[in-house]
């Protein structure tokens, strides 16, 4: 029992720590660094619409009262795009989805963050920003507008609009004609109002159609990075519109008529045709006759047809001249413009002749014209000068006429003769006169009569030569050309050759080719036959440049013209061998360690611009391999220190001239070879600051001889410091200068001499070493003393200088530089001693100087070591 009791109060404690443990366990939460902060929550986070995709857009940061680490999360609505996605432990947010502002311009996003037990998800929306990468779109396209030919100049015939959806100055647009000097319109630039260009009139009878070209710009915007403007074009058809300006004309005239003996009353004569001028919305015509008939014709207001309304006995006079009238009628019932003409009438009888034809100069049955191709359709043959006639009377002068031939072509007027008539031939299909397809159009004119039983007839032939027109635009035989040429192609090398044919005749079907852009600069072509060369200074290099394309343009005399693209591709030819830096190379081998070598092609393609590397010579051949492709030359598997280099070789300065061969894969194939100086040794020699800048000067002994100069030259300036230091103190100080300055020499004066031999390098087998010599381990330097006076004592002449001391000569060559020696030797000048003249004193000093001078001048003679 007292086990029970004590057990039963540690499992409650037990039990509510763990609930406080539970109950105290705080949410995570974001950092909110506001809208402009690169890491946060995401709230108010703005991104522009070109922001590339796989970007790394935002930084989910937030934290845990109690410490844990948290993970993030990105959740979206259902049926939403996945715009992003987050690394759950770094928080970092990439763009994985291309945005479009124009689409969607809000984004909304849940974020979350969890510590493993409590998850917390805000929703948070992000902004879409505009990029200028939109252009300019025409709305309710096609253009099609009517305007009447009498429209003041100045006048608004149209409104173009066009809408870009981006916003700014991207999204405002600015309109402009595309050739506005050949135009006879203008164009507002900010509302799109198209307008009759101010002094220029429409005149349907000379152009009844006009395309203007309408170009819709942009303000630009950044896009990318860059600043980017687009633009948009259309075409605006401009129909002209008739109006009632021209009188109508009677077509066939002179008329002519007659009647025979045995004609009824009331029989049709003859019909004149009078057509409105304005052939776009031609009037009504009606015909009266104004005088001449003498009661004895009337005429149909509306068909033209003229009938005699009595026998032909009751008629007075053998020839009538009646006057005609053709008014135009409008639509509301007005008479506007009127014509006349006159008709010849001839009373006649019997059938004894044939419909016969005649020209200016008599009977006649071949007419000949010549014209050009393409007539306007309604275009009357004025050039045909053709009559018809039948000399009988009434009935049997009533005759048809209609062509036969090409169907479609041409129509004749009248269609029904009564006696005599002029022959009209007026054009009706305008396409189908092509000189391309037709140089010459012959048909018949058919003349029959009707109502008699002879059924009298005749033929006239009409011949018509045509006449080329420019119709036709050059056409190439292909949209683009293709083209190869090698690179070592010389000046003047034909490329490819292009044609354009032009089926018009003469100067019209000469093609003149041209060619242009920004990669034509090394091209020309031949003006007449089309063949693409090179300039002849042209020089191409496929490793400069190896694609170009172009225009060519294929012109007729007139300036009609068709474009082509070219592309053409320079090929690349091994022209280029391997290069090394350096010949001679020299570098250093730390066993274990490779030492890489390295040639360029500049060839622009494989396998010309590939090198392969190759040992080609070696002494001994066994101590190094390279790799073909890297050039990476190490020393063979079994090679693992200096001692066995001592075994291969007699060569103990461990220094090996390797020849190597850079190789291309081209062909022919080139190399080049370089001798590389490979220095071999051990990585003991990087094991203090000396060795290792021995070693990395080694190869430099240039650099070494800087760094010296460098430490002496700072030397020298501190000595020079101190020195002027100390005279300004000595200058200052307020001790008695004595008025002689006293010389005082020792006995046994010994000039201090310093030799270095300096970097010299020798070669032991383990180790390289820097060996500096001084030969003189004492300087004597004594200045006088201004406070304390001393006995003048005559000074004695300087010893001999010692020998120079010589670096031991080694078997082994060490790499060597000049020796530098020099003495240093106090120099005294006393003012006092200059006065009195050449004292015993002063000779002295200056015999000890030349004697080191001499001395100087020996050591820096003698030969090198």
């Amino acid at each position: 029992m007292k086990h029970v009791r004590h057990f039963t109060p540690s499992l409650f404690l037990s039990l509510v720590h763990v609930c406080l443990a539970v109950q105290a366990n705080y949410a995570p939460y974001f950092f909110d660094n506001g809208a402009r902060s690169t890491n946060g929550n995401m709230a108010l986070l703005s991104l522009s619409e070109d922001t590339p995709v796989g970007t790394h857009v935002y930084t989910l940061n937030g934290t845990d009262p109690e410490g844990d680490p948290v993970t993030y999360g990105l959740a979206y609505e259902t049926g939403s795009r996945r715009y992003f996605s987050v690394d759950k432990n770094l928080g970092n947010v990439t763009l994985i989805e291309e945005l479009d502002r124009e689409k969607e311009d809000e984004i909304e996003v849940i974020v979350s963050i969890s510590d493993g037990l409590s998850t917390v998800s805000e929703k948070v929306r992000i902004l879409v920003m505009d990029a200028n990468d939109e252009s300019p779109e025409f709305v309710n396209t096609p253009y099609i507008v009517q305007v009447p030919e009498n429209t003041p100049s100045g006048s608004s015939i149209f409104k173009i609009e066009a809408v870009d959806k981006d916003t700014g100055s991207g999204g405002s647009i600015t309109y402009f004609l595309q050739n506005i000097h050949a135009n006879k319109f203008t164009i507002d630039r900010h509302s799109g109002v198209l307008r009759i260009k101010t002094g220029v009139t429409l005149d349907y009878e000379k152009s009844r159609t006009h395309f203007v070209v309408i170009v819709a710009k942009d303000g630009g915007g950044k896009l990318r990075g860059d600043n980017k403007v687009f633009s948009a074009t259309t075409t605006v058809t401009v129909n002209v519109e008739d109006v009632q300006d021209t009188p109508p004309m009677f077509i066939g005239t002179p008329y002519y008529g007659y009647v025979y003996e045995d004609t009824l009353a009331g029989s049709e004569v003859l019909t004149v045709v009078a057509l409105d001028g304005d052939r776009g919305k031609p009037n009504s015509i009606h015909y009266c006759i104004v005088n001449g008939s003498e009661g004895s014709f009337k005429i149909g207001n509306t068909t033209g047809a003229i009938s005699v309304i009595k026998s032909p006995n009751q008629l007075k006079k053998e020839v009538y001249e009646i006057k005609v009238q053709a008014s135009e009628v409008s639509q509301e019932g007005d008479v506007s413009v009127y014509a006349f003409a006159t008709v010849t009438i001839r009373v006649v009888d019997l059938n004894n002749h044939p419909p016969t034809f005649y020209g200016e100069n008599g009977s006649q049955n071949r007419f000949e014209l010549t014209m050009y191709e393409h007539p306007p359709e309604g275009e009357i043959l004025r050039g045909l000068k053709i009559t018809v006639n039948d000399s009988d009377q009434g009935a049997n002068a009533k005759f048809n006429l209609r062509l036969v031939g090409p169907g479609g072509i041409f129509r004749v007027v009248p269609q029904t003769v009564l006696n005599e008539a002029q022959v009209t031939i007026i054009v009706e299909n305008s396409a189908a006169i092509d000189y391309e397809k037709f140089k010459v159009l012959t048909f018949k004119i058919l003349a029959i009569e009707v109502n008699t039983p002879e059924k009298f007839s005749s033929t006239a032939d009409v011949v018509i030569h045509l006449l080329d027109t420019n119709d036709n635009v050059p056409k190439f035989s292909s949209d683009y050309y293709i083209a190869r040429v090698p690179e070592n192609s010389p000046g003047g090398s034909n490329v490819v050759a292009v044609t354009a044919t032009d089926p018009d005749s003469g100067l019209w079907g000469e093609v003149k080719y041209s060619i242009y852009g920004t990669g034509a600069d090394l091209f020309l072509i031949h003006p007449s036959t089309g063949i693409i060369y090179t300039q002849p200074w042209a020089v191409l290099d496929a490793e400069v440049n190896s694609k170009y394309n172009f225009y060519v343009k294929a012109e007729d005399t007139d300036g009609k013209y068709s474009l082509a693209e070219v592309f053409i591709t320079v090929l690349d030819v091994n022209d280029h061998s391997p290069e090394f830096n350096e010949n001679i190379q020299e570098k250093t081998m730390i066993i274990g360690s490779p030492v890489k070598i390295e040639a360029i092609d500049q060839d622009a393609e494989e396998p010309n611009n590939i090198v392969d590397y190759s040992i080609m010579q070696a002494d001994p051949a066994n101590v190094f391999d390279i790799d073909q492709s890297t050039g990476e030359i190490k020393l063979k598997s079994y090679i693992r220190s200096l001692d066995i280099i001592h075994n291969i070789t007699k060569n103990k300065d461990c220094i090996w001239s390797v020849v190597v061969q850079a190789k291309d894969r081209g062909s022919p194939s080139f190399s080049t070879t370089a001798v590389l100086k490979i220095d071999i040794t051990e990585e003991t020699l990087h094991k203090g600051p000396m060795a290792a800048f021995l070693m990395q000067t080694k190869d430099n002994p240039m650099k070494a001889l800087g760094v010296l100069a460098g430490v002496m030259g700072i030397m020298v300036l501190i000595t020079i410091m101190i020195s002027t230091a100390m005279f300004w103190r000595n200058k200052r100080s307020n001790k008695i200068t004595p008025v002689r300055r006293i010389v005082k020499k020792r006995q046994t004066p010994q000039s201090r001499t310093v030799r270095m031999e300096w970097l010299k390098f020798r070669r032991p087998s383990n180790a390289a070493k820097f060996v500096v010599e001084d030969d003189d381990k004492s300087l004597h330097n004594e200045n006088s003393n201004n406070n304390i006076q001393f006995v003048p004592v005559p000074p004695t002449a300087p010893s001999p200088p010692p020998p120079p001391t010589l670096a031991p000569r080694r078997d082994a060559p060490g790499w060597q530089v000049p020796t530098v020696s020099g003495s240093i030797t106090p120099k005294f000048i006393n003012k006092q001693l200059k006065k009195r003249g050449h004292s015993s004193a002063h000779n002295a000093l200056v015999s000890e100087l030349k004697m080191k001078f001499e001395k100087r001048n020996a050591a820096i003679g003698e030969p090198q070591i």
